[in-house]
């Protein structure tokens, strides 16, 4: 039984979806179905259901999950207890608040693996060697390495009368109580002033947002990443294709040299044909003293 077939497993596990399980560990959405396949076969029974909107556990596969899990995290363990310490290197990492936990989680645990890094997480406004942000906060002296896309979603109350509808229009937005978060891209949404609403409240955070939706205040359009576990809202599509870019923003110069082995971790492979990354451009510098938006 493969390590890396297991971690392929407990991922599809999590996400009930083999493309955001493939994002989640930076590998191709073959890779991780031919691991599934594998496991299936080693095991002689199904492990998930396939149906069009995603991988639906089986029983199996919810008592197969804990052991895998334990198997994982005994295999790390050991991989940390027996390796040589070496001179840890510092890196300081600042996050965006609005984050999908689930990718932050992927991206982080093979740093945090090593013995030889110390990582500093801190906000995405203050000093760091490197921060993961969504593309509209990249400064014009950053390069800026794509990880992940994901898309705006409505998260509406369980009760509201929009949940009766499978996607919904702008049109269907107009006069109903909306929560507004600070600093976000859903500005690029909501930026035609035909569009006719009301702002119920104005908050800093998903958690906040989507705190006051379940309550029953109003309807928000979050990330999808941080409304996927939620199970006391309501998600619905939205007619707009909204989405933003995630991904390592980082200094033209001076890379430390853990953040050079973070770029070879994440940095796909080099295909011919293929240009080398340069800066952002037409960008500008994000200042330091700005809150971190969603």
């Amino acid at each position: 039984m493969d390590l890396r077939e297991l971690r392929y497993f407990a991922a599809v596990f999590d996400e009930r979806n083999l493309t955001r399980a493939a994002a989640r560990c930076f590998v191709s959405q073959p890779s991780v179905s031919l691991a599934i396949a594998n496991l299936e076969t080693e095991l002689g029974t199904a492990l998930f259901i396939r149906h069009k909107k995603g991988m639906m556990p089986t029983d199996a596969a919810e008592r197969f999950q804990p052991i895998a899990r334990r198997i994982i995290g005994e295999a790390d363990a050991a991989r940390r207890l027996f390796r040589e310490q070496a001179p840890r290197h510092v890196m300081k990492l600042g996050l965006m608040r609005t984050l999908d936990p689930a990718q932050v989680i992927a991206l982080l645990k093979p740093l945090t693996a090593r013995s030889d890094v110390s990582l500093h997480i801190v906000g995405v406004s203050e000093q760091a060697d490197a921060r993961i942000v969504s593309r509209s906060l990249v400064g014009s002296h950053d390069y800026f390495l794509p990880l992940w896309t994901e898309r705006y979603v409505a998260a509406l109350p369980p009760s509201h009368p929009l949940t009766l509808k499978e996607r919904l229009r702008l049109a269907d937005l107009k006069g109903v109580a909306m929560i507004d978060r600070c600093h976000c891209e859903q500005s690029d949404l909501f930026g035609k002033p035909a569009l006719q609403r009301e702002v119920a409240a104005i908050v800093e955070t998903e958690d906040w947002a989507l705190a006051l939706v379940a309550a029953g205040v109003g309807v928000a359009i979050v990330p999808e990443g941080a409304a996927r576990n939620r199970t006391d809202v309501i998600v619905r599509e939205i007619e707009l294709s909204v989405k933003r870019q995630v991904g390592l923003a980082y200094p033209v110069a001076g890379a430390s040299e853990v953040l050079k082995i973070l770029i070879a971790q994440l940095r796909p492979k080099p295909q011919r044909g293929d240009r080398p990354a340069s800066p952002a451009k037409g960008r500008k510098v994000v200042k330091r003293g700005r809150r971190g938006g969603g």
